[in-house]
């Protein structure tokens, strides 16, 4: 999806009266959204430019070094600029390059020639760079370069991998192995190939409208399957509102945002790690699942059925003060508060638009119901803080600081064996639904581990 996008892009950059490039149109065209794509409810365009952006520096931080054009997209714009780097004349020696006539097929074959069809030059057509003013030709390679670039920046020259010696790569081998995130991840999975993610799967009320009324508890059918009217008027959050829905069914096919960002963001890790995740609704963990693989959950005991149930007692806990109403009202209450620690911890909101700023969300890595498994809990309260929790476990900086905090408190992960702990996290909002980065807050270790380590956290 990135180079489709970063391609689409390049070719737009050298297209005049693209300047005021929308934001929908990006969405439809680039990245495949139907007609009636709305920016305003999904934010797909924002968040793959922010991931490309991420992509190019990461390029840039690492094999992209020494390129002779740097491509960047100015936060604020959706266009990429190409900027000439001044490059070592040893580098550009010994940098690989492509003729001429090979740069311009490629960007006749992206960016078209303005006649034929797009990516098929027309017949007999003089070579583009001999028809040209200097001024031309110095484009033209600036754009071949730039889609060359959206063809596969990432995959680095192909040609300097191929000649870095045996050293090197056992020195990038080393330093892969050394990653914190994975040292974590690998501590918690241990010889567990295909863990398990459950996800939330909170059962709603549907009527014929379509609208969906939220099933606190009680017992429930299959999806589609008709709501007895007195099941529904003594379990739903709102009985007298049900009571004029009329014929309800049961329904539970819906799960927030954060928790959907948070599956995949997962989900690329362990693929990454060479692991093949168990994906599956909370309802439908079973024993053998607890009993064979380690158990990742994703959300809160508000949203999830499976943290409800199988949660560990830790210092801290998710609470709703009032199990009927919701908005935003649930709690983590902290047990034992230590120094510069709140005793309760509410999702906070601008006091003049009541748009939601900050969650709160936990990480909980408690053992399983045998030896050699465990169940993590990566949920926030609201999904927002779902997604927060996720990419702080798997970014480099957030486990880094996690495992200083461990180590503070005495708590030494092993590669097969994890520690047991729970993290309370501050996940920072903007617009209410974008996670702009989470801060840890605390580490309390569970009640079987205290006593290994002093009492105090960060």
């Amino acid at each position: 999806m990135l180079q489709q996008l970063l391609q689409f892009l390049a070719a737009k950059a050298f297209d005049h009266g693209s300047e005021s490039l929308k934001e929908y149109t990006i969405g439809v065209e680039a990245l495949s959204r139907p007609q009636d794509f709305d920016p305003k409810t999904d934010t797909i365009v924002r968040v793959q430019i922010h991931r490309l952006r991420q992509k190019l520096k990461e390029y840039y931080d690492s094999d992209g070094s020494r390129d002779p054009i740097l491509v960047d997209i100015p936060k604020g714009h959706y266009l990429p600029s190409f900027e000439t780097v001044a490059v070592p004349e040893t580098d550009l020696d010994h940098a690989p390059r492509l003729p001429l006539d090979a740069h311009v097929s490629v960007a006749a074959s992206f960016l078209g020639d303005g006649n034929g069809a797009k990516g098929a030059p027309a017949a007999g057509a003089i070579p583009l760079p001999l028809r040209l003013p200097r001024t031309g030709r110095i484009l033209l390679v600036t754009a071949a370069v730039a889609a060359v670039f959206a063809a596969g920046f990432w995959i680095g020259d192909l040609r300097r991998r191929a000649e870095r010696d045996a050293a090197t790569l056992a020195a990038e081998n080393a330093a892969r192995q050394a990653d914190p995130v994975r040292t974590f991840w690998t501590g918690l999975l241990g010889n567990d190939t295909s863990p398990v993610i459950a996800y939330p799967d909170a059962v709603f009320l549907l009527d014929d409208s379509n609208d969906l009324f939220r099933f606190r508890r009680g017992a429930s059918d299959d999806r589609g399957a008709l709501v007895d009217p007195h099941v529904a008027q003594q379990f739903a959050s709102n009985p007298a509102l049900v009571a004029r829905a009329g014929q309800l069914y049961y329904e539970n096919a819906y799960f927030g945002a954060g928790d959907a960002k948070g599956l995949a963001i997962l989900s690329n890790l362990f693929g990454q790690m060479g692991v093949k995740p168990i994906i599956k609704p909370s309802r439908e963990i079973t024993p053998d699942d607890l009993k064979q693989h380690n158990v990742i959950m994703l959300g809160s005991s508000f949203q999830n059925f499976a943290v409800a149930q199988l949660s560990n007692s830790g210092d801290f806990s998710f609470r709703n003060p009032d199990a009927r109403l919701e908005e935003w009202r649930g709690m983590i209450v902290n047990a034992h508060p230590r120094p510069n620690e709140a005793p309760i911890y509410r999702t906070e909101r601008d006091p003049v638009t009541e748009v939601l700023k900050t969650d709160y969300s936990l990480i909980t890595i408690q053992p399983g119901v045998v030896p050699g498994r465990y169940i993590a809990t990566l949920g926030g309260l609201d999904t927002t803080g779902t997604e927060g929790a996720v990419l702080f476990a798997t970014s480099k900086p957030g486990v880094e600081e996690l495992t200083r905090a461990l180590a503070g408190l005495g708590e030494f992960g092993t590669k097969d064996s994890p520690a047991l702990f729970q993290a309370l996290l501050s996940v920072r909002l903007e617009k209410g639904y974008e996670v702009l980065g989470a801060s840890l807050v605390s580490v309390h270790t569970l009640p079987t581990q205290r006593g290994r380590g002093p009492a105090s956290g960060p």
